[in-house]
């Protein structure tokens, strides 16, 4: 899958293509139905297949402070897209020179002028252009006059749930990882670079990675999960007393922490993992963490005993979760 970012890295001779256009934040389900449409459509005319997407999110732009938590990272949403069958992904950099583009600039601009598209898919809700002016009716209307062929996609529902971004956003704050995980069609997943901690979970017998996701990111509500834990990046270099690297590590169970410690009067927000049955130095290490199911509350314990009891069941209920 080739990688583009702006329209400067849009090739000169670039031909005709099958697009599509969104933010695609989750690729959930319903997204995953739109880029199948939009890849199939592309085959059957022996075009290659694009996907138009933009950062940061629109509404940090238009809304400036409103950033929605953001449920993948643009690297993990390439990933998904490419496995899927992709041709080009093309990041867009939001800026308010383009919220201001009225919408029919912004399909001849960028549509016509540079991607010449053949054909556009895109969700029934999409909108575009200045204040949201543009929908499909006048997407088609544009194509008519530029020589392209536009097409909606109905919103994917299920069991009386629309699915969407927004949907999944709300769900994953409420620590309900099994209704996000059935509206994306995977585990929600967090990253973030293991960061040295307060070393507490090692003294109680359960050392964790304390993991740093990026800004923005959609964490759970607090509680105790169960959870895959991998490393989503080449391990660093062994250090000394490193027991395993990343070929070794693989898909491993873990339960994981999410919330201020209460136990301890700890303020700030952190995502701990206690990784199961492996001894692993994990510092400096980018790693994802896939959350499947929300254990317990987080609560605060009257002694360290109580805490090491409670966590020795977590460890139980994770591997009974994750069997």
């Amino acid at each position: 899958m080739r990688h583009w970012r702006g329209i400067e890295d849009i090739p000169p001779d670039w031909g005709r293509c099958v697009l599509t256009i969104g933010t695609f934040d989750g690729v959930h389900r319903g997204h995953v139905e739109l880029v199948r449409r939009t890849v199939n459509e592309a085959r059957k005319r022996r075009l290659p297949s694009a996907l138009i997407t933009f950062d940061p999110h629109p509404a940090q732009v238009i809304r400036a402070g409103d950033h929605p938590a953001q449920l993948t990272t643009l690297a993990r949403r390439a990933e998904l897209v490419g496995q899927l069958g992709i041709d080009v992904f093309c990041v867009i950099p939001f800026t308010r020179e383009l919220a201001k583009q009225s919408a029919e600039e912004f399909v001849h601009e960028l549509l016509v002028s540079r991607l010449h598209v053949a054909k556009v898919l895109v969700g029934e809700n999409f909108t575009f252009g200045h204040r949201a002016t543009g929908n499909i009716d006048m997407l088609v209307e544009l194509g008519k006059r530029f020589g392209f062929e536009a097409e909606s996609v109905r919103l994917f529902a299920e069991h009386d749930v629309t699915v969407s971004s927004t949907y999944i956003r709300s769900v994953v704050a409420a620590g309900d990882v099994a209704a996000a995980a059935e509206a994306l069609g995977r585990p929600h997943r967090v990253e973030g670079v293991v960061v040295h901690g307060d070393g507490r979970g090692r003294e109680l017998g359960f050392p964790t990675a304390n993991v740093a996701p990026p800004m923005y990111a959609a964490i759970p509500a607090d509680g105790v999960y169960a959870a895959w834990f991998s490393i989503s990046s080449p391990a660093r270099p062994s250090a000394p007393g490193s027991k395993q690297n990343r070929a070794s590590l693989g898909r491993v169970a873990a339960a994981v922490s999410v919330g201020t410690n209460p136990t301890f009067s700890g303020r700030e927000r952190t995502v701990e993992a206690y990784v199961l049955d492996k001894d692993v130095d994990l510092y400096g290490q980018y790693v994802a963490v896939d959350f499947v199911r929300r254990l317990r509350d987080m609560w605060a314990f009257q002694s360290r005993e109580e805490l090491i009891d409670a966590i020795a069941k977590d460890v139980e209920d994770t591997r009974k979760a994750l069997q």
